[in-house]
C-alpha cells in the first residue's frame, strides 16, 4: 500500500524533562500534554539512598543534571523541565535558581524547575495562603514550608505520609484524605507536592469538595513547560488550566467547611 500521500507525521514541539531516578509516572504527566507536543525523558543516576532530604540533594547536584541535560539536547528540546520537587526546593529559592541557570548552561535551552513552576503557578491562581500535602517525611515537609516561606507563601495547614519509598503506589484515596486533614485553615490554594504522586484524577474532586484551586507537582510543571513554549497544558475541570473550572467552584471564596474536621494542621501519618 502506498501511504506517501500522508506525508509523514506532523511537526512536533519537545519538552526535555529530566527525573530523578524512581520517578514512575511518565504516563501521568503526557495526560496534561496536547497532541502537537512530544516529551523527552531521561533519568539520573541511580543512588542507593532513601527518599529524603540527602536524596533530594544527590539528584540536583548540578554535575548529575548537567549530563541528564547533554543527552537531551540531542534531540533540541525548546524547553526542559526538572520534575523533582524536594530536589528543587532543598536548596532554598536561590538552590532553585542555580538549578536553572546550571540546566540552560548545560542545553542553552530554556530551564524550569517543578518548584519554580508551583510559585510561578500560586502567583497565577493569586494565591498566598496554601495547604500542603506531602509523601515526604517531616523533614522535607519542613524544607518545602521553608521554601515556600522564602517565597512569601504562607502554609496554613499540612498532611504527610512520612514515606521513603514506593511514593508511586500511593492511592487515590490517601491522596484525598491527606487533602481533607490539611485544607483546615484559610487557604487560597491546595498543594500536592511530589511529581512521584499520582494526583491528575483527583484534581477535580478536591477542588469541587474544597472550593479553591488544587495544584500538583506534576501539573504546574507541565503547565510552566508548555506555556514556555507558547503551548497549553490539558486538564479539563482543573482551575489552573481551565478558565471554566477557574469561575467555577474553585474560585468562590473562603475556606471550605470539611465535615468531620476540627481545628488545627495536623500533619497525619495515615497508612498508605
Amino acid at each position: 500500500m502506498d501511504v506517501s500521500f500522508l506525508g509523514g507525521p506532523q511537526p512536533q514541539l519537545g519538552v526535555g524533562v529530566v527525573a530523578p531516578f524512581d520517578f514512575a509516572l511518565d504516563r501521568e504527566l503526557w495526560r496534561w500534554v496536547p497532541d502537537d507536543v512530544s516529551l523527552h525523558l531521561t533519568r539520573t543516576p541511580f543512588v542507593p539512598v532513601e527518599v529524603g532530604l540527602d536524596l533530594a540533594r544527590l539528584v540536583s547536584e548540578h554535575e548529575t543534571l548537567h549530563a541528564a541535560v547533554q543527552a537531551l539536547h540531542a534531540v533540541s528540546p525548546q524547553v526542559i523541565a526538572y520534575v523533582c520537587t524536594s530536589g528543587s526546593f532543598v536548596s532554598g529559592i536561590a538552590g532553585e535558581r542555580a538549578i536553572c541557570a546550571a540546566m540552560t548552561r548545560a542545553g542553552a535551552v530554556p530551564a524550569l524547575t517543578t518548584s519554580g513552576a508551583l510559585v510561578e503557578a500560586l502567583r497565577e491562581t493569586g494565591a498566598r495562603r496554601v495547604a500542603v500535602v506531602t509523601p515526604y517525611t517531616k523533614s522535607v515537609t519542613d524544607s518545602l514550608e521553608d521554601f515556600l516561606g522564602e517565597a512569601g507563601i504562607t502554609v496554613t495547614g499540612r498532611a504527610y505520609l512520612g514515606l521513603t519509598r514506593h511514593i508511586w503506589k500511593v492511592s487515590y484515596r490517601d491522596v484525598v484524605d491527606m487533602a481533607r486533614a490539611a485544607a483546615v485553615g484559610a487557604a487560597d490554594a491546595l498543594f500536592l507536592s511530589c511529581t512521584n504522586l499520582p494526583t491528575y484524577d483527583v484534581i477535580p474532586q478536591l477542588e469541587a469538595e474544597l472550593r479553591m484551586p488544587v495544584l500538583s507537582a506534576n501539573q504546574v510543571t507541565m503547565w510552566a513547560a508548555l506555556r514556555a513554549i507558547g503551548a497549553a497544558a490539558v486538564g479539563p475541570y482543573q482551575a489552573l488550566l481551565d478558565p471554566v473550572a477557574r469561575r467555577g467552584p474553585a474560585a468562590m471564596s473562603g475556606p471550605a467547611a470539611v465535615p468531620g474536621q476540627g481545628g488545627g494542621t495536623p500533619d497525619g501519618t495515615p497508612d498508605g
